[in-house]
């Protein structure tokens, strides 16, 4: 697999399923910027605000390449269907879907304790101009299984399987995805300047050889007490690296 230039956004993209893609990396004098709502922001009123943070920017709508997604409680692979569906035809209308390849990165979690009512965004990310760039990316979130397989539950690493070894063998594997895809983009660890979790089962056992070890906690760990957005998926993770973030307080 060989990552793809997305012109109109001015960034390169990991070519993935219809609901996101695998990660975006900036084009050659543009960066990566981060924003994170203070509190999360219901599916239509974040597209609003986004699109506005976008004009404000002088940026046009295409720049957008990342997201960071809360939902209320994991979707039956059915339900997540059918949100993707309603999700990326926003973006076809932004002229960013196109068929079925969506350049946008995301990842979409599950807070255990006080979830949003609906599907919310927590943060997005954009590209914007730079004289003196700093190369940067997002990640995209994913699970212990592999996405475009038609389902998740028949190829979900020790499925039902919450036991200490079971959840290190889970790590491991969203772990090497993770290296995976920041490989594909150019980058590693060492280049990452936020790495998140998201679980609700303890990951001390692990984290200190498979985790802090292998460089993955150059930053630091973000654990988010989230699930993954499907049934049966229980450890999630995500990374990026990226210079510049702000909070955006409500309207």
């Amino acid at each position: 697999m060989s990552v793809v230039e997305f012109g109109p956004g001015n960034y390169r993209y990991i070519p993935g399923i219809l609901a996101y893609s695998g990660g975006v990396a900036a084009a050659a004098g543009y960066e990566i910027m981060r924003a994170r709502f203070r509190t999360p922001v219901p599916l239509v009123q974040g597209f609003a605000r986004i699109k506005s943070a976008l004009e404000a920017a002088g940026r046009p709508l295409t720049a957008f390449c990342a997201c960071e997604l809360r939902s209320p409680a994991p979707f039956t692979e059915d339900g997540f269907r059918a949100f993707n569906a309603v999700y990326a035809g926003t973006l076809q209308s932004w002229g960013i879907v196109s068929g079925s390849t969506n350049p946008v990165a995301r990842s979409n979690v599950c807070p255990a304790i006080d979830p949003p009512a609906e599907p919310s965004f927590h943060a997005f990310s954009f590209t914007v101009p730079a004289s003196q760039a700093q190369a940067s990316f997002v990640v995209a979130g994913s699970a212990e299984a592999p996405e475009g397989k038609g389902n998740y539950k028949d190829f979900i690493v020790r499925r039902g399987d919450v036991s200490r070894d079971g959840m290190r063998e889970k790590a491991r594997a969203v772990l090497g995805e993770m290296e995976r895809r920041l490989g594909l983009l150019g980058f590693s660890w060492a280049d990452t300047t936020a790495t998140q979790v998201y679980t609700v089962h303890d990951i001390h056992p692990f984290l200190a050889e498979d985790v802090v070890r292998r460089g993955a906690a150059r930053a630091g760990i973000d654990w988010h007490y989230c699930r993954p957005p499907v049934v049966d998926l229980e450890f999630e993770m995500d990374c990026r690296g990226i210079s510049s973030e702000r909070v955006l307080h409500a309207e």
